[in-house]
């Protein structure tokens, strides 16, 4: 008879079939055991239909994707540990020593330093296009320009792009597209079919979504994933992820599907209380602008209500207001520090609104146009009611400003 210590880890039982639940099982492994050599060899991992090790993927990471793919309307989807991380896996399978990317010059800020740092070290150069200018975009592309990133809407600032005419650029430059769906959400709009209907296909090749924002719902999740349609483009961007050892926890991987049955009202929630708070804004005086794709006056309005559909289009729970010129920064960092519900801290898309002033000159090439001047803060909406958010932006402005 073996020793208990042997039994305790080798004993027989395994559960019968057929349990199913709202939840899908938690699966945590790094080994993943085979029943004979034969299937060792042949269990293949990149398509999905065997597993071989935890790393490449698990019954619960293998259900992640596909919801995610179903969600954006993409056909393959890896997951990254981190927005960023997603985001520097598409640079990294796409791009070599001499290739050029093109970024909007309102990108996401790590998306940028990682582009000025890692990439530019390793011979991959950039230049940034005015977001606005579908023919600036035209006019960069060169003969070394191998990828070119697109945001709707643009970080922090929110303007919205013409996102199709820049796509079409790009296809007909023959250079591929990398969308940050995150604003968006999968919700917003259909990344790989941007013109529905249409007999010319019209989509990105790549979207990137931070899932630490609203498919995740928390504030407490950090993952990435980046979805394509192509199978020899997402079969490039699987074996980078592979060489580079990137993965997900099982626990963070059932977080995010606990979530995502709720993220469409939780995405239209944070949308209308956004929405509310950007139209209150609009009527204080110490503001000098207000950003919001779906107010008619913030940058990018017709494109957004283009694409996203006019008034009832998904708008997300982001704006931002740049404050009038004679309020100086200590006055805004006193406005921020009056908050009571509106928390400082990064990020967005969980339960708790957030505030977070930004010194806008030191995130872009030049100041555009387009951009009143003063001091930016962008508002990320929570969950709270209207009402106790409007009246907790009344009261710091009434501290502050005094």
């Amino acid at each position: 008879m073996r020793d208990q210590s042997t039994e305790l880890i080798h004993q027989p039982y395994t559960p019968p079939e057929g349990f199913a639940a709202p939840q899908p099982g938690v699966f945590k492994a790094s080994t993943v055991f085979f029943p004979n050599v034969a299937a060792m060899r042949s269990r293949e991992w990149k398509d999905k239909s065997a597993y071989t090790y935890g790393l490449h993927g698990t019954p619960t990471t293998y259900t992640l994707e596909e919801r995610l793919c179903t969600l954006e309307g993409g056909l393959q989807c890896v997951l990254a540990p981190s927005g960023l991380a997603a985001i520097a896996l598409v640079a990294m399978a796409l791009l070599k020593s001499g290739d050029e990317l093109l970024i909007p010059d309102n990108v996401y800020g790590p998306n940028k330093t990682f582009s000025e740092g890692e990439l530019a070290a390793w011979g991959i150069t950039h230049r940034y296009y005015d977001p606005l200018s579908v023919p600036d975009l035209v006019a960069k592309i060169g003969a070394r320009t191998r990828l070119v990133w697109l945001e709707a809407a643009g970080s922090v600032t929110l303007e919205f792009p013409d996102l199709c005419e820049q796509v079409r650029a790009c296809q007909r430059a023959g250079v591929l597209t990398a969308l940050d769906n995150t604003w968006g959400a999968g919700l917003a709009f259909a990344p790989f079919d941007l013109s529905p209907g249409s007999a010319e296909p019209l989509g990105v090749d790549v979207s990137v979504h931070a899932l630490t924002k609203y498919p995740s719902g928390g504030g407490d999740v950090l993952m990435g994933s980046v979805i394509t349609r192509e199978p020899a483009l997402h079969l490039k961007i699987k074996l980078a992820h592979m060489r580079l050892g990137l993965g997900v926890g099982a626990n963070d991987a059932e977080a995010v599907l606990r979530a995502l049955p709720s993220m469409v009202l939780r995405y239209q929630a944070h949308d209308q209380r956004a929405r509310a708070l950007a139209q209150w804004c609009l009527s204080q005086n110490v503001f000098a602008q207000v950003l919001h794709p779906a107010l008619a006056a913030s940058p990018g309005h017709a494109h957004w209500a283009a694409l996203c559909g006019r008034d009832s289009g998904g708008a997300a729970g982001l704006f931002s207001v740049i404050f009038r010129p004679d309020v100086d920064q200590q006055r805004v960092d006193a406005f921020c520090d009056a908050l009571k519900l509106f928390k400082i801290g990064y990020s967005w898309g969980g339960p708790i609104s957030l505030v977070v002033p930004y010194d806008l000159a030191s995130m872009r090439s030049t100041w555009p146009d387009h951009l009143a001047r003063g001091t930016l803060v962008r508002f990320a909406t929570g969950l709270e009611s209207v009402a106790d958010l409007q009246a907790d932006l009344a009261q710091a402005l009434r501290l502050a400003m005094a």
